[in-house]
């Protein structure tokens, strides 16, 4: 493969990144919550207990560590997360998303997902949603072995099984 062929996709997928986050903070359905506060909240709803270590905050979204502390601590003064003690390791923090701050983020979600959704299915296929997601995951986890869904946070088989139990309108 050449290089200047990894190089033209790179630069495909992270224009193509660019404009869907435009198109999506575009048509944010919140104004009290930002998109970063979002995933913030996002990724502890996905979380066991909807909680996660800080430093795990961090790995999760794009932010830089000063900056998830900072937003971290306004979502604490807003009451929609809490900061508790972690047991384990009395150096760190463990971040709990509240009840208040689960039931913002899911009434911010449901408008959200209809978002992506509009945006993603006019553009693509559902096989090439399915590819794209493939493929990503495959960027995100080169090692893993793809039969196995070993590539955390992949939800692909999870998406389809839902999508096969839904009626059809």
């Amino acid at each position: 493969m050449s290089q200047r062929l990894a190089v033209t996709a790179w630069e495909s997928l992270f224009r193509a990144q660019v404009g869907v986050m435009r198109a999506l903070s575009a048509d944010f359905p919140s104004h009290d919550l930002s998109l970063n506060e979002y995933d913030v909240l996002f990724n502890l709803s996905q979380q066991p207990d909807r909680s996660a270590r800080l430093r795990d905050i961090n790995q999760l979204v794009l932010l830089s560590q000063p900056s998830v502390s900072r937003l971290v601590d306004r979502l604490v003064a807003r009451g929609l997360v809490e900061k508790l003690p972690d047991t384990h390791d009395r150096r760190g923090t463990i971040v709990r998303i509240t009840d208040q701050g689960f039931d913002h983020y899911r009434a911010v979600a449901v408008t959200h997902m209809r978002t992506i959704d509009s945006i993603m299915s006019e553009a693509l296929t559902p096989d090439e949603l399915r590819q794209l997601a493939a493929l990503t995951d495959k960027l995100r986890c080169p090692d893993s072995d793809p039969d196995e869904g070993a590539c955390p946070g992949s939800e692909l088989e999870a998406a389809e099984a839902q999508a096969r139990a839904q009626p059809q309108a």
